[in-house]
């Protein structure tokens, strides 16, 4: 069963829809029953505040709600988890953008603007030597591996 966020959103206002953003197994390829789906949405004139936004995203969860009693007949107790950021918000930069471009899926990115933010924190994390460390399922990002006190990280 193939779920569409994108045409149950305004086009006007969505940039970019993006499945399993950060430590979650549906984008890594490897879900349970019960994982949830992390959604980032970059979407124009949001209201200020998460609550504001995540009452924004209750109507769409309504609209789906269809799709998810199908799925929980089946055995699949799965819940969305939603991000809402603007543009402004995503280029001035989040920890969340760290493991996009290695654990997300892009489901929509209407115009390049969250592949070009990407790429642009990639170089970056390139140019400092930075890598993310696994830790049994778990990991972290050295940002800067030859950090001296007194150096200032910038992404």
């Amino acid at each position: 069963m193939r779920l569409s966020l994108a045409s149950r959103t305004p086009a006007s206002r969505t940039t970019v829809i993006v499945s399993s953003h950060w430590p979650c197994s549906v984008g890594r390829g490897t879900p349970r029953p019960d994982s949830d789906i992390d959604l980032l949405l970059v979407v124009d004139d949001l209201p200020d505040g998460r609550i504001a936004r995540v009452e924004e995203f209750a109507e769409i969860e309504r609209s789906i709600a269809d799709v998810f009693v199908t799925v929980r007949q089946r055995g699949i107790t799965t819940t969305l988890s939603p991000v809402l950021k603007t543009r402004a918000e995503i280029a001035h930069g989040s920890p969340l953008l760290l493991d996009l471009g290695d654990d997300a899926r892009m489901l929509v990115d209407r115009d390049g603007f969250l592949a070009g933010a990407l790429a642009a924190l990639r170089a970056r994390l390139d140019a400092l030597g930075a890598r993310r460390i696994w830790r049994g399922n778990a990991w972290y990002w050295d940002l800067k591996p030859d950090y001296r006190p007194g150096d200032v990280i910038e992404l």
